[in-house]
């Protein structure tokens, strides 16, 4: 066992232990599934995990402190639910700045006037690297209507006070991470003066793959079989 952690900042370290054997169980059309046999101080742990690319989310606040809410059907968990602007960033040459302006436009035709990151959060890290940037979106006008397909094709939005997004939150009527996440930070960082904020272009030092590695797509890692 680990001895107690020492005095200082509580905060996430990246570490990145020897990857001896790698094995794609899965490829999708958005993620993938891989097996990674690693050395953990001297002893070898065989350990599955969704391989994810990355993604952004916006909360998006107008002049009278509302959050854009979008509501869309996600058939994993069948069910037509309220969430923030989100999307997966799209490859190496892709900022995840410029992925949450891209997001924002595509599935709330809007723009925005000033960025700042607002939070970061991973959804599951014992079985999946996904990691997102919560972006805090203000200055808000509108860009002309995106066509949009499948799921997204009847999106539904609607300006909701943020403390009322911060209530259904609260009271468990909405479970959207990016949501929660976005709301509870966005309401403490206004009851801090938004002095917790960061520059919208704040380098990203604890994503897996921007933050310590150089990038790679899913199922371009090397690969080794038994």
């Amino acid at each position: 066992m680990r001895e107690p952690a020492g005095e200082g900042p509580i905060e996430d370290v990246p570490e990145h232990r020897p990857v001896i054997e790698r094995r794609m169980i899965h490829q999708g059309r958005v993620w993938n599934v891989a097996s990674e046999r690693f050395d953990y101080d001297g002893t070898p742990i065989v350990r599955e995990l969704v391989d994810h690319p990355g993604a952004v989310a916006v909360l998006a606040l107008d002049d009278e402190e509302r959050a854009l809410l979008i509501r869309q059907y996600r058939h994993p968990i069948h069910a037509r639910v309220w969430e923030i602007p989100a999307g997966l960033l799209d490859g190496p040459g892709e900022p995840a700045l410029a992925a949450a302006q891209r997001e924002l436009g595509e599935e709330a035709d809007l723009a925005a006037e000033r960025w700042n990151v607002l939070a970061d959060f991973q959804n599951s890290p014992g079985g999946s690297d996904e990691t997102i940037r919560v972006y805090l979106a203000r200055g808000i006008s509108t860009l002309p209507a995106f066509a949009r397909h499948d799921e997204e094709a009847d999106i539904e939005t609607r300006w909701v006070p943020l403390d009322d997004v911060v209530d259904a939150v609260l009271h468990r009527r909405v479970q959207s991470p990016s949501l929660a996440v976005g709301a509870l930070a966005a309401a403490a960082a206004r009851a801090r003066g938004w002095d917790t904020l960061a520059p919208g272009d704040e380098p990203w030092i604890r994503h897996p793959r921007l933050g310590g590695e150089p990038w790679v797509l899913p199922g371009d890692r090397p690969e080794t079989t038994p």
